[in-house]
């Protein structure tokens, strides 16, 4: 294991290429599964959550190449139907194979899935899709076994759930539904652009799904898909890591590449209220700090809204602005266990029933702390980079199953950040 070292006092200036959509690039590297000929993927990230996918697919019997961020995958004969535990357990969007391997073989077996500790994220809303196409789904032995012996039909479904919509379950129906025979209308489905970009690569393979993008996808099923390539959309989530590292350490402001601004319209809305300077451009967006910050209240939403997944970064531009912010999440409540370690820096944070309330301080000082899942250990490198000293983060395993080369990214901009073995 790994330790990032993050010296703090460094300001930030220049210009960073925003990586390929981790999120995106799962599913898409899932459905795959579902053509026997050639897919070509290009600007998948190199993060160690990609690389797990790849090798549950190799795993299956997929033949998988990769170099320079373009992966070519022929899933010709699949020689199993069976994703197993030590490779499923390392990643939570695993799960997303369910989907292909049915519509594929009429039949998946899947262990249920690991990934970030941050409270319940149950797999109900998947299989209550999947059983609606026909499937009959058992859990036992930590294992989910799926099996449609009459194949898949299509059907109306209800995918909406206590918390919203479901990302992966969307995508899983929306992939076993391409294959189905007749129409499958989804209710309720996830409106996020990784589900659009799934759908237009699935469109492109000669699947027919309407309504991407909305509440309501309408899919009508085919006979089969061929190959295709396809190009993964940018990373929404680390755009909007980097534009809050900009409103934090910018020396004069800092430059995204390769972003698609309208993908970012909740967070930059809110960056601009507390006082950036946003520019924007077809597909750049640059920021500057704000010469008088102040704070603001955000409650996480599905997508339009502000995502889940930007939350804690925003704990960190909140906890060294002046006054008082509020930050609610409505979409994993549990989600704040950076707050802890950014109060061993000085934070002034409370939090309470999912929601916390942050007096922002003056300055925070270096500590040891430990990353806990991926998006609070890109809190805390966040906060070290204004922290007084030398903050070690311990774990940072976990900043990497979704942040491709962020240390280099930010060393790039002006950073001072080591990384060290975890026992050096």
């Amino acid at each position: 294991m790994e330790k990032f070292i993050v010296h703090g006092g460094a300001e930030l200036e220049g210009s960073v290429n925003i990586s390929g959509s981790k999120n995106a690039s799962l599913p898409i590297l899932a459905a795959t599964l579902l053509t026997k000929e050639q897919c070509v993927i290009r600007r998948v990230p190199d993060v160690s959550d990609t690389n797990y996918m790849l090798q549950i697919l190799q795993n299956l019997g997929a033949e998988v190449e990769r170099a320079s961020g373009t992966v070519i995958i022929k899933c010709e004969k699949l020689r199993s139907h069976e994703a197993p535990y030590d490779l499923v357990r390392k990643m939570r969007a695993s799960v997303c194979v369910m989907g292909p391997l049915l519509a594929r073989h009429n039949r998946a077996n899947v262990s249920l899935p690991g990934g970030c500790v941050i409270g319940d994220r149950p797999i109900d809303l998947h299989l209550r899709g999947l059983e609606g196409l026909g499937a009959e789904a058992t859990v036992e032995g930590g294992n989910v076994h799926l099996e449609a012996r009459y194949g898949l039909k299509g059907d109306t479904i209800d995918m909406s759930g206590k918390h919203g919509a479901t990302v992966l379950g969307t995508d899983n129906v929306m992939m076993a539904a391409v294959l189905a025979q007749g129409t499958t209308v989804i209710n309720g489905a996830a409106c996020e652009p990784e589900v659009v970009d799934l759908a237009d690569m699935l469109n492109a393979m000669g699947a027919k799904i309407t309504g991407a993008g909305t509440s309501c996808i309408t899919i009508e099923g085919v006979s089969e898909l061929g190959g295709v390539e396809h190009t993964v959309i940018p990373d929404r989530i680390e755009a909007g890591t980097f534009l809050v590292a900009g409103a934090m350490a910018a020396k004069s402001k800092i430059t995204l590449k390769r972003v698609n601004p309208e993908h970012l319209t909740a967070v930059t809305d809110v960056l601009e209220s507390c006082g950036c300077k946003i520019e924007k451009e077809e597909d750049t967006i640059s920021i500057s700090k704000a010469e008088n910050p102040i704070g603001a209240n955000i409650t996480t939403e599905p997508y339009p809204g502000f995502p889940t997944d930007m939350q804690a970064q925003m704990c960190a531009l909140f906890a060294l602005t002046p006054g008082i912010s509020v930050v609610t999440d409505t979409i994993f409540p549990q989600r704040f266990m950076h707050a802890s370690e950014m109060k061993r820096m000085g934070a002034d944070i409370k939090v309470d029933d999912g929601t916390a309330v942050i007096n922002g301080v003056e300055k925070m000082s270096a500590a040891p702390v430990m990353a806990s899942d991926l998006r609070a250990s890109a809190a805390l490198v966040l906060s070290g980079l204004l922290a007084k000293g030398n903050t070690e983060i311990s774990r940072v395993y976990h900043i990497d199953r979704g942040y491709e080369h962020i240390d280099d990214k930010l060393i790039d901009l002006g950073a001072n950040i080591e990384r060290l073995p975890a026992n050096a």
